[in-house]
């Protein structure tokens, strides 16, 4: 079966978790907005009535006769088929759980651009956004890494937050620390060294042989500033 992955061709964003997990599967996929009137294709696909199951937004994923929607349940989805998430189901529920609380980390992570409204340019909102940043900083990016070194911890030697196997909780968690190295560098310079098992599993997920072939591929998207992860000198504080 190919994949076919529905999301904004310019940004990582949402996607990106998404993208990761197809990679590291090694699955046929094709990321449809970034080819030929793929927008176009998306777009048509978002309008369609008569869909059971309409998506709300971006990314949903087309695989087979199934049309999924929402990051978590596509990862959830994806984990189960290609190995990348526990067989039973307390250990299934555990990933998926850990999945929702990253996607917790990533809506707070914008907001701190766009504290008032998505609908506003960040220019419309710099104030609030000074103030929602430096709280993000001081309390919220301390509280959520701080929960996933503890979930590592308790792994013993389990390399991974679900023990000793990779699964695509692992995969958005690197991530997570990419995003906030782009858009927040100052910051998490300061923190990383409270975080010594975290930055290893990002380290080690960078290592895995597709994870560094797709890194270094124009597959990658740049981070930039249209994204959830924005870099601006005066929230980095």
């Amino acid at each position: 079966m190919r994949y076919e992955l529905y999301y904004w061709p310019q940004i990582q964003g949402r996607g990106e978790f998404v993208r990761l997990t197809l990679e590291e599967a090694g699955a046929d996929y094709v990321d449809v907005a970034r080819g030929k009137g793929g927008m176009a294709k998306m777009e048509k696909l978002m309008r369609r009535k008569s869909s059971d199951h309409p998506p709300f937004a971006p990314p949903f994923l087309k695989a087979g006769g199934l049309l999924i929607g929402q990051t978590a349940t596509i990862l959830s989805f994806l984990g189960a088929r290609h190995g990348l998430a526990p067989k039973g189901d307390a250990g299934r529920l555990w990933v998926n759980q850990l999945q929702l609380t990253i996607a917790d980390l990533v809506l707070e992570a914008h907001d701190t651009h766009h504290p008032i409204a998505a609908s506003l340019y960040y220019e419309d909102q710099k104030a609030e956004a000074a103030r929602a940043a430096a709280c993000f900083i001081r309390e919220r990016i301390p509280k959520f890494l701080g929960y996933f070194e503890n979930v590592l911890a308790r792994n013993g030697k389990g390399a991974f937050l679900a023990g000793r196997a990779l699964s695509y909780a692992d995969l958005s968690l690197f991530q997570v620390v990419e995003g906030l190295r782009y858009a927040f560098p100052r910051a998490m310079a300061a923190q990383e060294n409270q975080l010594p098992r975290t930055i290893a599993l990002h380290d080690r997920v960078a290592a895995r042989p597709r994870i560094a072939s797709y890194l270094s591929s124009e597959r990658r998207i740049p981070f930039n500033q249209h994204g959830i992860f924005r870099h601006y000198r005066e929230l980095d504080a």
